[in-house]
């Protein structure tokens, strides 16, 4: 490093540090969004793990045996999986279930496949895991008040509801001003923990034999049955490790390493070290071996500050469901929802009023059902499994196809994994009838509602094409002289159609009905493409058919909300200027009626007749001035 001159020193200081500034300030925003979920874990995670093999007793290998199992699955599942590789494969800097199965469709084309209803699963376990996190996060940490004052035990569910319903409530104002309240507080709340863990290492230091792999397998191996079922509770030490990957795109992926390498991996590692230390010194404190680690008079601190990081953990696992959402809107597996963005700097922090109210009535049924963070437990840990064996096998076809990987080393590095993660989705499956079907149960329920919507949005277009004129065709016919040509208007029309070869019916409903035809006349598509992102160059595109028509395309990234009204005024560079009051823009409506011989069941032909008529107006999704819109219906059969 050069040192020849001060000023030359102090320039290249002056240059790196805002960069690095930069990243530490990601990082730690990183603490409070993405690793809020597996924060939470040591709440319940190590107590659950010891409650199957404690019925005799446990022994000192058995302890140190099960702590090293903790410790090799945070290594192995976030660490090497996570952390060192999935963040890599990003989508043009977008991470998640989503993301992949967008790349990869791009690679493969936009055809039904195993791998779409694989992507499609891996969303939907998705949703069951931000049902069950919030319900199962709060409820832990309100329970710690049972150990500070035993007569609140009766109370520990209204509370949990409370907080639960001011939760969700305060979703619409956006996740801004929460995250920055409570971004800190997660680093407090890694530090407290960690520092809880240090202060009862000490207690028997033979539990640091447990960084030796031999135990953990050894454990396994004496275990029997019982070992198969802690694996299942074992799991839920790394929940949340897909909120890494889903939130790349907030952070980058420097940010997020440095968060989990320097902080969030040495905090979890010394309290689950403690938390043994604790179990070896003291059998009796298996029954909650977290707050035990807290003298008596910091129990009530530490009992706020879990409430405070089990919230953030919520938050963080909504806030990914509404990014979820967005991305299956725009991919074509849901329909239009309203999207309201909360924030005028990011466009990541959106609001989903329809998916709010659908997780807040879902996790209200849960806390109600279970009562107890104990029970709830075993229903959570499948839809976590699921999603990870989901990601590794689209990782799979990732490396394959977009880095080219020769196949023995697609299968070198990623077989292991996946035949780690079918065995503990297998021991989590033994938890089935105890509550596990619940995910299940909603997985299933959104992977119907995508596949559904997929079918019948299919079905309808083919149906439709069978009537539709080839826009050529109408442009030549409509532009020849005749006794019957429609009167000539002022102004522009816009009309709006998924199909820019076909004549848009509400181009000649507006002819057949009102016998009018503008002087400027343009057929929009919008399109969603399989990145992110689409930049500002490329937004849009221009083609002249005719004296009056011509033919306009929109295109924006999935994780991008359609803004008609804002995109026109990109037309300018190419020549086209728009004037907001002199244009209109027609949409075709259709009244969709069931058809018994239509290619879906009759029940799910109900279905999508009911997802369409749930859907946002069009005009409303796509930012169309509400007073320039004119709607003509039709009624469509399918």
């Amino acid at each position: 490093m050069s040192q020849s001159t001060p000023s030359s020193s102090n320039a290249t200081e002056g240059h790196a540090s805002p960069g690095a500034q930069k990243i530490l300030a990601a990082a730690l925003g990183s603490i409070g969004v993405v690793y809020g979920d597996i924060g939470t874990s040591p709440l319940y995670a190590f107590r659950e793990a010891l409650r199957p093999v404690a019925g005799d007793g446990l022994s000192r290998l058995e302890i140190i045996g099960l702590v090293s199992l903790v410790l090799w699955t945070l290594t192995i599942i976030v660490t090497l999986k996570y952390v060192l590789f999935l963040l890599r494969a990003d989508n043009h800097g977008e991470g998640g279930t989503l993301s992949l199965l967008a790349l990869l469709m791009k690679s493969r084309g936009r055809k039904v496949s195993l791998m779409f209803f694989t992507g499609i699963a891996g969303a939907a376990l998705f949703i069951g895991d931000a049902m069950i996190t919030p319900a199962l996060s709060v409820l832990s940490a309100v329970e710690g008040l049972k150990l500070v004052a035993p007569q609140f035990s009766n109370y520990v569910v209204p509370i949990s509801v409370v907080i639960l319903v001011v939760l969700f409530a305060v979703q619409s104002q956006g996740t801004d001003k929460v995250s920055k309240f409570f971004g800190p507080i997660t680093l407090v709340w890694f530090v407290a923990i960690a520092l809880a863990g240090i202060s009862h290492i000490r207690d028997d230091l033979g539990v640091l034999a447990a960084f030796n792999p031999t135990y953990a397998l050894e454990f396994l191996f004496h275990a029997g049955a019982a070992g198969f079922v802690v694996l299942g509770a074992v799991f839920l030490t790394v929940t949340g490790a897909e909120a890494l990957y889903a939130d790349l795109g907030h952070f980058g992926r420097r940010p997020i390493q440095i968060a989990w390498i320097v902080v969030v991996f040495p905090a979890l590692a010394l309290n689950y070290l403690g938390q043994g230390a604790l179990v070896l010194k003291d059998p009796s404190t298996i029954s909650d071996p977290f707050f035990l680690l807290f003298p008596e008079w910091a129990l009530l601190p530490a009992v706020l500050l879990a409430t405070a990081a089990t919230i953030i953990a919520s938050q963080a696992v909504i806030t990914g469901a509404f990014s979820l959402a967005r991305q299956a809107i725009n991919l074509g597996f849901l329909p239009r929802m309203a999207i309201l963005h909360t924030s005028r700097v990011s466009t990541g922090q959106i609001y989903v009023p329809n998916v709010n109210s659908v997780l807040l009535f879902g996790v209200m049924v849960l806390v109600l059902m279970f009562g107890s963070s104990e029970s709830l437990a075993t229903a959570y840990g499948i839809s976590v499994t699921g999603a990870m064996v989901v990601t590794t096998m689209l990782a799979f076809q990732f490396v394959r196809l977009r880095w080219h990987w020769p196949l023995w080393a697609s299968i070198g590095l990623l077989m292991p994994l996946l035949l780690l993660e079918l065995v503990f989705l297998a021991a989590n499956l033994l938890k089935i009838h105890d509550g596990g079907y619940i995910p299940v149960m909603i997985a299933a329920g959104c992977m119907v509602l995508m596949w559904t919507w997929m079918r019948g949005t299919q079905l309808l277009r083919d149906k439709t094409r069978h009537t539709d004129i080839p826009l050529d065709s109408f442009i030549k016919s409509i532009e020849r002289e005749s006794a019957h040509a429609p009167v000539a208007v002022p102004g522009t029309a816009i009309f709006l159609t998924s199909e820019p070869d076909s004549t848009p019916a509400a181009l000649l409903h507006n002819i057949k009905h009102n016998h009018v035809l503008h002087a400027q006349n343009y057929i929009l598509t919008i399109k969603t493409t399989n990145t992110p992102i689409v930049p500002i160059e490329q937004r849009v595109s221009a083609k002249r058919l005719s004296k009056r028509f011509g033919l306009l395309e929109m295109r924006f990234g999935y994780m991008e909300t359609p803004n008609v009204s804002q995109a026109l005024g990109v037309f300018r560079k190419s020549g086209l200027k728009f004037d907001i009051m002199s244009t209109s823009f027609y949409l075709g409506r259709r009244k969709l009626v069931p058809d018994a011989k239509s290619g879906m069941p009759h029940w799910q032909d109900r279905l999508f007749i009911a997802m369409a008529n749930a859907a946002i107006d069009p005009s409303d999704y796509f930012r169309l001035p509400t007073n320039r819109v004119v709607e003509l219906g039709s009624h469509v059969i399918i």
